[in-house]
């Protein structure tokens, strides 16, 4: 379109790539989300899937990187994007984008592959402080797609199976890496699939809950106890 310009996004995150077209018209200063794609890295060169991901989307959009893409920013493992135009820290995009979708925000929560962080914003989308869980993956995304695996789901119906549980155990101690040997353990108890998925997840919002208000770490588990 004449009065449009077109931006690109790319997120190179520990599992995922994702990327996103925004077109922003000039004349009414509207703007809105042309395209956008999610590819699972698995063992590909993380490169590789960048190249891929922005031609795909350039090419169904009928857009040039050159003629067209005005600016290009990355975040994440930004040395993966080699056109890229600028690079933006990610706590600084998700401080953004938080404030973008809910301008009353207060804190963001990154539930990412490998770790979660608690993001503490101004109105502005600023950082002014911040909280991440340890090395071990236990309580992320990559721990959810692991049990996940091991019990023959996909990623898609975790949700959906967690809801109908009717007995779920919360464990105490899961680490990612022996993921496979707790699930067997959960499953020798008698623990169903739901009941299983439930708990895993009440397991990661205590782990959530510990780092967005940790005075009121007892009172919240109070609450997670009677909505479990």
């Amino acid at each position: 379109m004449e009065n449009s310009i077109y931006t690109m996004g790319i997120d190179v995150g520990g599992s995922y790539v994702k990327g996103v077209i925004l077109e922003y018209n000039s004349q009414s200063g509207n703007h809105h989300v042309l395209d956008k794609q999610t590819e699972k890295i698995r063992k590909r060169n993380p490169k590789d899937v960048v190249v891929e991901m922005v031609d795909t989307l350039l090419k169904r959009n009928n857009l040039s990187y050159e003629k067209d893409i005005k600016y290009l920013a990355s975040t994440g493992e930004g040395e993966m994007v080699e056109r890229k135009t600028g690079h933006f820290y990610s706590m600084t995009t998700h401080a953004k984008g938080g404030i973008f979708f809910a301008p009353q925000a207060k804190t963001v929560v990154d539930m990412g592959g490998l770790y979660v962080r608690a993001i503490k914003v101004d109105s502005k989308g600023k950082v002014m402080d911040y909280k991440m869980t340890g090395q071990c993956a236990s309580g992320s995304g990559q721990f959810i797609e692991n049990i996940s695996r091991y019990l023959g789901l996909a990623i898609e119906e975790v949700g959906e199976i967690s809801l109908k549980a009717d007995n779920p155990e919360v464990p105490s101690g899961i680490c990612a890496v022996l993921a496979e040997t707790d699930v067997i353990n959960l499953v020798s108890k008698g623990l169903s699939t739901p009941n299983i998925v439930k708990g895993i997840n009440l397991s990661i919002a205590q782990r959530v809950v510990k780092l967005l208000v940790p005075s009121m770490h007892n009172l919240l588990l109070c609450w997670l106890e009677e909505w479990e």
